[in-house]
């Protein structure tokens, strides 16, 4: 074992796990360094807090004088909290989140101070705009860009800061963020479903979409990730022979949770609860040293900011128990990758999930009309859905039979099924009170309250419906949840507007009743979303064939996904819901594929200097040991050497072949990226990156780790699969 290597193991093995001090009841603590409803009765007026409260309810906006009165009782609890500086945490197109931090202290002169935060402070901030990926909507030297307070998402303390959630935006007004469109689509998702609510309860007056995640991830001793370069810089391996033992006996899987790693879980799960985020279920997954942790469902806005935190303090927490988190979506070949299910419904005030059917037709009727529609939604903008997911690291896991393929599929099981098909058969007109009867009680009303026991899961589905809502399956691990939940309200609210478009036609010119017309709509929706339906097996050859009759995308790639965005259909849709305008999809589009580019560049750079500085030095120290040993027998034994070294030559003419292939792909690797980085046209470069450059890493990796089982392990420079999936 390299001295690298045995240090590291070294000091993985003095790590003992660290115990934390933690309620017994997690209630008592939840929310405690959150700006909550108890936060805010006590330290707000009731001008502020009844603003406050309104904007969260009912969207209104917050008066700058009466912010001025939130911001003092915020600044005050926050102080009481232990809090010394304040920050705007935002979400810009970076995929991570930013913070800067000003503090409460002020000097007024005279060698006095104070401490001070204001509304303006709260309300509005001017982080430089050009700094942060803005698909040319801002140059360098126009760098101003606004952060905006978003009183949806509560504050909370952190690390002695106060953090204040809010919107990035340019100082032309286009979002630079994640969070601005989400709350424009929810917006919009909310107004549309509220509208179709009214034909079956004038009480509804606003209707939520809840998100819950669910976060793979793994956890490796940080000494031993800090001895390979791959993981530090790509946050993931580049290298690895697959050990001998990896996850074929499916023995981690709900295993008993190991002791360090138990230990992180707690602390991490005891800082989710005072930062407010309703972490409930822990276990380990299917791959050594890969758990997952989920949380009680919430509505989308906060669940995205919960995420996104949590991945935060999930790498904070880890260095105290001596772990690195690794969130890639493939951190290692050959054993499963990490992905975010998103579990999607929408709720009503009335406390009525529309993705769960009622006690009576009428509310299962609700329930299909909902279903229905966001079938179709799914049907019509599948390339988009697929979009919505692409990534430089979510495209080695998605199709790699352990996550869902690239093709958008919809699962709803045997019974939904049935329903479905009895539905289709409803007669086209008006119903007779016979037929009206019969559909409602013989069809509608044979759906029980609960579903969710009478299908099977399908783990090979992109979207699939799981009893009383949807999950969204081909999420990766570090993908901000923003993305797919925006496009998804989007489209959802998009064919919830035309639904009730053809719905009031009906009824307005056809003089049906209301719920012949909702009927007829929805028979004439399920044949033409029938195509997105699939119970099967979504990794078989023959699913690939059969979604490709259906007229299905099959964007295996980022930059074939990617596509669609910059579509004039996409954006016209974007613009016609409010969600992005023009300028802002096309930026997207631009800041996705070059943030593709930049990751593939990234990968095939540190491939080659790993595989010169590293592999092959250690390849050519190690053939010189052998040279020098068939050098000693041809002295001991003379012209009769080579029956005695057949296995050091043949050894010694292997590792001279894969010296040189890895030395001709780096050098090929290197002149390609040239190449393609005078390309001018993004698209044209991502495709030269991705069909190209990512190939010839690829190779390189083939011939250095079939090198890794050649070579003396205590000669090997790279941490091995066994060691970092292993080590406890």
């Amino acid at each position: 074992m390299s001295t690298l290597r045995f240090h590291a193991v070294k000091s993985s093995l003095k790590r003992q796990p660290q115990k934390i001090q933690e309620s017994n009841k997690r209630s008592e603590i939840f929310g405690s360094n959150v700006f909550n409803a108890v936060a805010m009765r006590q330290y707000l007026t009731e001008t502020g807090l009844q603003s406050v409260t309104e904007a969260i309810e009912k969207g209104t906006k917050i008066d700058r004088n009466v912010a001025g009165h939130i911001s003092t009782g915020m600044k005050e609890w926050a102080i009481s909290k232990g809090a010394t500086h304040y920050t705007h945490w935002f979400q810009p197109l970076t995929g991570a989140t930013a913070e800067k931090h000003d503090a409460f202290f002020e000097t007024i002169g005279d060698g006095i101070a104070i401490e001070k935060f204001g509304g303006d402070q709260l309300v509005q901030q001017e982080p430089d705009a050009s700094s942060f990926p803005n698909g040319g909507i801002r140059n360098t030297f126009e760098a101003r860009g606004y952060t905006a307070w978003d009183p949806t998402s509560p504050a909370f303390i952190f690390d002695g800061t106060l953090c204040i959630p809010t919107v990035f935006v340019s100082y032309t007004g286009e979002a630079l963020d994640f969070k601005t469109p989400l709350l424009r689509a929810l917006q919009v998702v909310d107004n549309a479903s509220v509208a179709i609510c009214k034909y079956f309860d004038k009480n509804v007056k606003k209707v939520t979409a809840s998100l819950g995640w669910e976060q793979e991830y793994f956890l490796i001793d940080q000494a031993l990730a800090a001895s390979r370069p791959d993981i530090l810089l790509t946050g993931r391996t580049l290298f690895g022979h697959s050990p001998a033992k990896g996850q074929q006996l499916d023995d981690h899987y709900f295993g008993t949770i190991p002791a360090r790693a138990m230990a992180y879980m707690r602390d991490l799960e005891h800082e989710c609860m005072l930062l407010g985020i309703p972490v409930k279920t822990r276990h380990n997954e299917v791959a050594p040293n890969q758990f997952e942790l989920a949380p009680i469902y919430e509505e989308a806005n906060l669940a995205v900011d919960h995420n996104s935190l949590l991945m935060d303090i999930m790498q904070k927490i880890a260095k105290r128990h001596n772990f690195t988190v690794l969130l890639h979506e493939k951190p290692f070949a050959g054993v499963n990758g990490s992905g975010k299910h998103n579990n999607w419904s929408l709720s009503t005030n009335t406390g009525v999930n529309l993705l769960s059917p009622g006690k009576t037709p009428m509310s299962n009727l609700q329930f299909l009309t909902f279903f229905i529609n966001t079938i179709k939604a799914v049907q019509t903008h599948e390339e988009l859905l697929r979009a919505a997911i692409a990534s430089a690291s979510n495209d080695h896991r998605l199709g790699a039979n352990e996550a869902p393929p690239a093709i958008i599929s919809v699962f709803i099981g045997e019974q939904l099924t049935k329903v479905l098909s009895e539905l289709e058969s409803v007669t086209q007109g008006k119903l007779s009170p016979k037929e009206k009867t019969d559909l409602k009680l013989n069809v509608v009303g044979k759906i029980p309250e609960i579903l969710r026991d009478n299908t099977d899961r399908n783990r090979t589905s992109a979207f699939a419906f799981t009893g009383n809502k949807f999950e969204f399956r081909a999420v990766g691990s570090t993908a901000n949840c923003a993305n797919p939940m925006t496009i998804l309200n989007a489209i959802v609210a998009k064919q919830l507007i035309e639904f009730k478009e053809e719905v009031d036609v009906l009824i307005d010119e056809k003089g049906m009743k209301k719920d012949d017309a909702i009927f007829n709509i929805l028979r004439e929706y399920i044949k033409t979303s029938k195509d997105i339906l699939f119970e099967g097996n979504g990794y078989s050859d023959e699913w690939e064939k059969e979604a490709k009759k259906r007229g299905l995308s099959n964007n295996k790639t980022t930059p074939e996904a990617l596509k669609v965005k910059k579509s004039d259909a996409t954006i016209a849709l974007f613009e016609s819901l409010g969600v992005l305008n023009k300028v802002e999809s096309e930026a997207r589009y631009e800041i996705e594929m070059e943030d593709y580019i930049l990751h593939i560049q990234i990968e095939s750079r540190v491939s080659g200097d790993i595989a010169r500085n590293h592999v092959v030095p250690t390849a050519v120290k190690y053939q010189n040991i052998l040279i020098k040993n068939v050098t000693g027998l041809k002295t001991i034994y003379g012209d009769r050497f080579r029956e005695f070294a057949k296995e050091q030559l043949s050894l010694i003419e292997q590792i001279s072949q894969h010296i040189e292939a890895i030395n001709s792909l780096v050098t090929e690797m290197i002149e390609t990226r040239k190449k393609i980085n005078k390309q001018s046209n993004l698209e044209k470069k991502a495709q030269g990156y991705c069909k190209k450059v990512k190939p010839l890493y690829e190779h390189i990796r083939s011939h250095c780790d079939k090198l890794e089982i050649m070579i003396d392990d205590e000669l090997w420079p790279l941490t091995k699969y066994r060691e970092l999936l292993f080590t406890k």
